[in-house]
């Protein structure tokens, strides 16, 4: 089936075409090209005064719609990817939080067989974001307290059986085992993140050797020289925060959603990592377009209550984060008006930077010839207007 969308702007890696169309065969992009189309293909939709741009993939998503992927059900994966979808992810790595192993076990499970679910109203899982329980104590945010351990092989041996699930793994590198733990998730090509850490400047560096690639959201639960020099008078010494800026071969990723970082942090991350190096996550709970009040963040039998008030996750005291309660859209507009940066970077932040650290830049993250044709038409204000799913609407 062939089927061509037109739009007066579209949205390339580095580049805008306008006006600009787009010629997708059996769902997959076969040419791009600048200009009104004007060719002999009947099925053809033009979007006048909009941008068409790719659709948008969250590397670090918990839930939305009061379901929460550890939940762990097909039903409750298929509600957090329909309410993503409607803000314009359509693609996404479902992301665990701190829990007992068998409540993980049932959360890989489940996301291995919605891999390939082929849902024509939801958000593809791409696969999972390991996502705790190896963090340190200190710094697991709203995670709960009592599945939070080290890496040891009989620990982790029954998850990396789902290796061929987990696209991305996360661990504090100052844990004892973290490198046998990096290590084996390596050998199985699962791509391993720094988070929930105290690391110092020097643990990072060593993990970096180690092969860890990725920061999880940047200035959230992590070491920096502050918090540090309450341990050592002197000299004093960078942490996580710092490592992350310093070395090239660190991605990362920030909250955009207008409460957890200020503009000006925000301007920071972008102007030392760039559009290339630093990625839009949502770390939406299941709060996400529900109204104010209580939740639970992470499986309903034993997570955590938070709240949601003010636009934003926070512990029941008031005092501190937990979670985000937005979309990738809203994160969007918010980097946009923060930073002022022209929009292709912005929207490559939310598409290729982030297919490029989950290893799925071949086929997805930008509007290409051979890639699959998850696109979106967003209006002048960068509101979704509608969606598409290898070129058919969705549902």
């Amino acid at each position: 089936m062939q089927s061509v969308l037109s739009a007066s702007s579209v949205i390339l890696e580095d580049s805008t075409l306008e006006p600009g169309h787009v010629i997708i065969n059996n769902g997959v992009i076969s040419e791009v090209s600048k200009g009104l189309y004007k060719g002999p293909i009947n099925n053809h939709q033009h979007f006048e005064g909009f941008h068409l741009a790719p659709g948008f993939i969250d590397l670090h998503v918990h839930g939305g719609m009061n379901s929460d992927f550890m939940d762990g059900t097909p039903d409750d994966f298929h509600t957090v990817c329909k309410a993503h979808l409607k803000h314009g992810t359509t693609s996404l790595l479902a992301t665990s939080t701190a829990a007992t192993m068998p409540r993980i076990l049932e959360f890989l499970k489940t996301c291995r067989a919605c891999k390939t679910a082929g849902w024509k109203d939801a958000a593809q899982v791409l696969g999972a974001h390991f996502y705790g329980p190896y963090f340190l104590p200190d710094a697991r945010g709203c995670h709960p307290a009592e599945p939070i351990a080290d890496p040891t092989p009989a620990h982790f041996n029954a998850v990396l059986d789902y290796a061929d699930t987990i696209i991305t793994a996360s661990v504090a590198p100052e844990l004892p085992g973290a490198k046998d733990f990096v290590n084996a998730c390596r050998e199985r090509n699962i791509r391993c993140n720094a988070g929930h850490s105290h690391a110092t400047f020097s643990q990072v560096e060593t993990a970096v050797g180690w092969g860890v690639r990725h920061v999880d959201h940047l200035y959230c639960a992590m070491s920096d020289r502050a918090r540090l020099r309450l341990s050592q008078t002197y000299p004093m010494r960078g942490g996580l925060f710092e490592a992350t800026l310093f070395f090239d071969e660190l991605t990362t990723e920030v909250i955009a959603d207008g409460r957890h970082l200020s503009d000006e942090l925000l301007r920071l991350a972008f102007k030392v990592k760039g559009p290339d190096s630093l990625a839009l996550v949502t770390d939406a709970n299941r709060a996400m377009d529900m109204p104010d009040g209580e939740y639970i963040f992470g499986n309903k039998d034993e997570g955590c209550t938070i709240l949601k008030q003010n636009e934003v996750g926070l512990m029941p005291d008031g005092k501190a984060l937990a979670s985000s309660v937005a979309g990738m859209d809203h994160c969007v507009r918010v980097m946009r008006l923060a930073t002022k940066a022209p929009l292709p970077q912005i929207i490559r932040m939310a598409s290729l930077t982030p297919a490029k650290i989950a290893g799925f830049e071949k086929t997805l993250g930008s509007i290409a010839p051979g890639k699959v044709a998850d696109l979106l038409i967003l209006d002048q204000d960068l509101q979704i207007s509608r969606i598409f799913l290898k070129g058919i609407p969705a549902e």
